[in-house]
């Protein structure tokens, strides 16, 4: 879960600002069906530059001396490497996509923000429950107006690149008033319930996300300027070799394009989920994305019916163009797919799937 040192908990706001553009709210349509949200997408890498980043891994860890620290690292949109747990990767990983990384800086669209006027404002407040670790009010008067002013961490024009490749923002201004470590934000970790200060790094399209234990900084054995410079020194030539080796060999936005599939895979124990390129799927007709986002709503109200518990089932459907969708799901696997050819058999896309399966999947998804 995300948390600021404003005492502002944004977790449930995550997800929802993915749906705002500018001031106007966009729901998702049957045009997003394959695509999962609340979970992280992974990067492939060769295994030459597994062993470069599980380095730069340990080398993060070793920056706080014999504090534990938890790290994330990603590739554009992508997830790298994570030392935290699923729930609490897929938070961080969420914010990080929509506000932190390359992409997410360099965007030029606005953002939603609150502004209330009014005893309004009080409902605000009454929702964050954690006293703020620096000396930050999340509301406050100005000249006695009773207009509110509400931290807004979810601006994506407020992160900013500073020279020494860390990220900056001024969501809180001026107004800490004491050490710079109290507009530094917070996260709070579900699996280890602890909360942690979070830097993040950024060497061209690589993002690196460092989390380390709030008290020990108020307690003075840590010191975030101290551990800044650890990066620099000892990690900043790792990072630049490792963004050079994934560069090079990154297919671009079409890397995970399948020939003839347009797919979605979920896994539901570790939440990462691969999809065919948006690109790729906006290429399929209207009545394939109907007859897909239908097949979905099969299967939830499957699992549904399931109550909690593990059911295995495929469902095929032959939509109105004669394009076959297909669901699988298996040992909290899923997987949903179009397959445009008109003229397949049911035993033929059988095997479509079959083949997809093998050779993507590790034979997860191979039906007895």
């Amino acid at each position: 879960m995300v948390k600021y040192s404003s005492s502002f908990l944004c977790k449930g706001f995550l997800f929802l600002a993915e749906f705002f553009v500018g001031k106007k709210l966009q729901l998702p349509t049957f045009r997003e069906t394959l695509r999962e949200r609340g979970t992280v997408q992974m990067l492939t890498l060769a295994r030459d530059t597994a062993v470069e980043v599980q380095s730069l891994v340990q080398v993060l860890d070793s920056c706080a001396g014999s504090l534990r620290c938890h790290s994330m690292i990603l590739f554009q949109d992508l997830l790298v490497s994570t030392t935290l747990s699923a729930d609490d990767t897929v938070d961080l990983f969420t914010f990080a996509v929509m506000r932190l990384t390359s992409k997410a800086l360099s965007s030029d669209t606005s953002s939603w923000s609150y502004l209330r006027k009014g005893p309004g404002s009080s409902e605000i407040s009454s929702r964050s429950n954690l006293a703020p670790v620096g000396s930050i009010d999340s509301l406050h008067s100005r000249n006695g107006n009773n207009m509110h002013h509400v931290i807004r961490p979810l601006q994506n024009d407020k992160w900013t690149k500073g020279k020494d490749g860390f990220l900056i923002t001024d969501i809180w201004g001026l107004e800490t008033g004491g050490s710079p470590d109290s507009a530094i934000p917070t996260i709070w970790l579900q699996q280890t319930q602890e909360r942690m200060y979070l830097l993040a790094y950024q060497h061209k399209s690589l993002t690196l996300l460092l989390l380390m234990p709030t008290n020990a900084i108020v307690n003075g054995d840590l010191s975030i300027s101290a551990v800044k410079q650890q990066v620099i020194e000892d990690a900043s030539l790792r990072i630049l070799k490792i963004e050079e080796n994934i560069s090079r060999g990154w297919g671009g936005e079409n890397a995970y394009h399948i020939k003839g599939y347009r797919y979605l895979v979920v896994d539901n124990d570790t939440k990462v989920s691969r999809s065919s390129p948006s690109g790729k799927v906006t290429t399929l007709a209207k009545e394939s994305l109907l007859a897909l986002n239908k097949l979905r709503e099969e299967v939830d109200s499957e699992k549904s019916r399931a109550k909690g518990q593990e059911k295995d089932m495929e469902i095929c459907i032959r939509a109105k163009n004669n394009v076959w969708v297909i669901a699988r799901v298996t040992r909290g696997k899923e997987l949903y797919m179009a397959l445009e050819k008109g003229s397949d058999t049911l035993l033929d896309t059988t095997d479509a799937v079959g083949r997809f399966s093998n050779r993507y999947c590790s034979g997860a998804f191979l039906m007895d």
